[in-house]
């Protein structure tokens, strides 16, 4: 069966976006929108696997919001919403619950990385948290998603269950018309360089908002001289610059420092090489601070300017909501008849 091409892909609103945010899934995200059908979600029911202050995860929601918007997502075009506004998103994660098996969650090490050693005392809802994820991708059918490499394996679970879901109602599904399978088998989407990026005091590290220090990430919502005043202060060797891609792997500062300059200026990081190969540190920071501050300077005072106007951006995720809620609404419509439950 041939599914409309459709992309879905969220954010959690956990807030300070920073850099590896923008790299590693809204560019992405910006791009995406013009060769396909996009939904753009704010996963607030995933923020909650852990506790969030009720204030701040309303202002973290609109933040990321602002983000999509302030990068180039066109919300007239695509759809933007909060994943807590469309219950069928909850109701689809039910039905999964039942269709997943344990020993899949129990192979899932985000969990297991999360969790650490006090797994007794974490959520139920940290656990079940990729069974949502499938949710939130089929009740759109959604055919592709942009994910990372920490996201492949969920997105591997989503394959399972929707496989699963469509051999075990097979016979409901021709019967109730819906063709000989309801689910696509969504396929991974992962582009081009930095699409991991790392701290900049620890390159084998990846950029956190949960590192203790500040210098660490460059925050989309920093000012031009921050953003200079942290680059300066990356982590780097004492070495030139190589001028082949091979000379980056022992040296993983510096390979992070090249993967974000190709990521900003929209290149490879062999082109970067060729560029600044031989080039002291200094030389290249002063270089990667003036593409950063291009890049992101504008995308930043958009954001503040944005997050000043609640309104607005609830507007905007009342909106996409509601235009979301329709695809959703259908599907989960063929979900009760495929399974069984009788519906008004």
């Amino acid at each position: 069966m041939a599914f409309k091409e459709r992309v879905f892909s969220g954010v959690q609103p956990t807030g300070n976006l920073h850099l590896g945010n923008y790299l590693g899934a809204i560019t992405k995200f910006v791009a995406l929108q013009d060769t396909y059908d996009c939904i753009y979600c704010v996963v607030d029911l995933h923020a909650i696997t852990v506790w969030q202050d009720p204030p701040d995860l309303k202002r973290t929601t609109r933040e990321v919001t602002a983000a999509f918007i302030a990068s180039g997502i066109d919300p007239k075009k695509q759809i933007i919403f909060n994943q807590s506004q469309v219950a069928e998103h909850a109701e689809l994660a039910w039905v999964f619950n039942c269709v997943a098996r344990l020993g899949w969650l129990n192979r899932m090490t985000q969990f297991k990385e999360k969790a650490g050693k006090d797994r007794e005392n974490v959520s139920v809802g940290l656990y079940a948290y990729p069974n949502l994820m499938a949710a939130d991708i089929l009740v759109y059918r959604a055919t592709h998603v942009p994910v990372g490499e920490d996201q492949k394996q969920h997105l591997e679970l989503s394959r399972d269950i929707a496989q699963k879901f469509n051999v075990d109602f097979a016979t409901s599904i021709t019967s109730n018309g819906y063709g000989e399978v309801f689910f696509p088998l969504p396929e991974p989407i992962i582009q081009g360089p930095a699409t991991r990026v790392m701290s900049l005091r620890d390159g084998s590290k990846k950029m956190s908002k949960s590192e203790p220090s500040d210098y660490s990430r460059i925050n989309l919502t920093d000012d031009a001289d921050t953003i200079a005043q942290k680059i300066r202060k990356a982590k780097t060797d004492p070495e030139a610059l190589p001028s082949e891609e091979e000379g980056l792997k022992p040296r993983p500062e510096a390979e992070n420092l090249v993967g974000i300059y190709a990521a900003l200026q929209g290149t490879d990081k062999a082109s970067v090489l060729r560029e600044f190969g031989g080039s002291q540190f200094s030389v290249f920071k002063s270089a990667l601070v003036d593409l950063s501050v291009a890049k992101l300077g504008p995308i930043g005072s958009e954001m503040k300017k944005l997050v000043q106007d609640p309104v607005y951006i609830d507007s905007i995720l009342a909106d996409g909501s509601a235009r979301a809620s329709v695809i959703a609404g259908e599907t989960m419509k063929a979900v009760k008849d495929i399974v069984g439950f009788v519906r008004r």
